[in-house]
This record gives structure tokens, sequence and C-alpha cells, in this order.
């Protein structure tokens, strides 16, 4: 049986690779319609979307709106609307890295961090929740970060951005508890995706070391089961989250990070 009413109607940012693409899956699987969004290939995101809506029946859409720039964002969610009727869920997963000292951090990467992992959290769930509260029922739910709860040297926008998200989780959810919208966020820990992948690169540069030690020393170091999270768990989370059964859970921060935040 579904974990999901029928023809409930997704957005997930970020969703052409990595997290996000696996969030779109599951949601699909449980056959809600689901709009992606991010980069790539134009003729591989076409493929993507066309074999989710052959695989699993349900409608699918892309838009290609630029997280950085809000009147892309309103679109992207006016533009579900108008294609699938609805927008139920909302789950904000898109996001970009870079890393560096505070002091050689360029202005541009920090600006661009805060405007795509942060900022844009706030734009897509502005333009979500006026459907959300006319149906008296949402989901918002923010792919945060272990980072957005404890720091790591050389990611000051990053762990600014994902601790934003966390407390921007906390006061969207006391706004909207009387009117059946949940806001939540996710927090996982390694998760072996091309953005950590690039991390692996940038901080094997950074610390002038072979990428199987910053595996080993720097990225697993702090995780107590010395393992990536897997993209599955973060989709199934996110499903439990989007369902009825999780209608008392909200403004909370679920870690998926294999201990690191219990030190």
């Amino acid at each position: 049986m579904s974990r999901l009413h029928q023809d409930r109607s997704v957005i997930i940012t970020g969703s052409t690779s990595g997290i996000g693409l696996g969030i779109a899956h599951a949601f699909a699987r449980e056959g809600a319609n689901v709009t992606l969004n991010g980069f790539g290939d134009a003729d591989e995101i076409e493929k993507i979307r066309a074999g989710l809506e052959a695989e699993f029946g349900v409608k699918v859409r892309y838009s290609h709106a630029d997280m950085s720039k809000p009147a892309e964002i309103s679109a992207m969610v006016g533009g579900t609307v108008s294609a699938l009727g609805r927008c139920d869920i909302l789950v904000n997963n898109a996001g970009i890295q870079h890393v560096a000292p505070v002091d050689e951090f360029p202005l541009e990467k920090w600006d661009a961090i805060v405007a795509v992992n942060l900022s844009s959290v706030f734009h897509a769930t502005r333009a979500a929740l006026p459907h959300m509260k006319a149906a008296n029922w949402g989901r918002v739910i923010n792919i945060a970060s272990a980072h957005g709860l404890v720091a790591s040297p050389y990611k000051s926008a990053y762990v600014a951005a994902k601790h934003g998200v966390v407390g921007f989780t906390k006061a969207c959810a006391l706004e909207v508890a009387e009117q059946g919208i949940t806001v939540n966020a996710i927090c996982p820990g390694y998760v072996l995706t091309p953005l950590v992948e690039k991390q692996i690169d940038d901080q094997a540069k950074v610390h002038g070391i072979p990428r199987e030690n910053v595996i080993r020393d720097i990225l697993l170091a702090p995780q107590p089961n010395k393992r990536f999270a897997e993209i599955d768990e973060v989709a199934s989370l996110a499903l439990y989250l989007a369902s009825d059964a999780a209608q008392g859970v909200t403004g909370t921060s679920i870690s998926i990070d294999g201990g690191w935040t219990a030190r």
C-alpha cells in the first residue's frame, strides 16, 4: 500500500542527480506526480523525466528554474500548480559547495552558496505555502545536513547556510502548525553524491593528500559507523515525513549521520 494519497504533487529542487533524484524516484514509486528541477544535459534530463513517467505511471515535469533567482523559483511553483493541479509537498534539496579558508573564501562563492542553499528554501516555501494553506494540508521537507547542526573547517558558507535552514525550519513550522502543514529538516551525514565527490577532490587539494585519505581521515572521521549514508535512506525518511503517519512530526531536524552528532 502506498504511503501517500494518490495524486499528491511534489516539487523536488536539485533533483536531476544525487539525493534529489533518489527522492524523486521514491515519490514517483509511491504514486506522486513530480516536478524535477536542476541543471544538466537536456537530453539526459528528458530521459530521466520520461523514464519516471513510463516506469511508475505518474506525471513528471521538469523546471529549469535557477535556485539563485527568486522569480524563477516562484514560476516553478506556479507552473507545477498549473500543470499538476496542486502543490502538496515541497522538498528543498538544491545545494552547492565550495571549500576554502574564511580569509580566502571567494565573495561570489559565499553569495552563491547562501543563495542556493538557504535563500532558495525561503523563496520556494514562500511560494508553496499559499497552495498548501488552501488545501489545509502540506509538507515542507528541507534537506539540510549534519553541517546544519555541527561545523567543519573550510566550509563556512555551507555550514552557515545549513544552520540557517535548520532555524528556518523551526520558525516556519511554528507558523503553520495549526494548518495541516508540517515543516521538517533531514540532516544527512556524508552521502556519496556528485557534490560529495567534488568535496573529496577539493579537500584533497586543500590538504595536499590523496583522495582515499580524505575519505578515511576527513569525511568519515566524524561518522562513528564509518560508512557513507545511502541515498535510499534519505529518500525513505522523506517519504515518511510526507505521509499522514508523520502528521505530528514538525519543526524538527532528523539526522542520518551514523552517529556523528551524538558526540
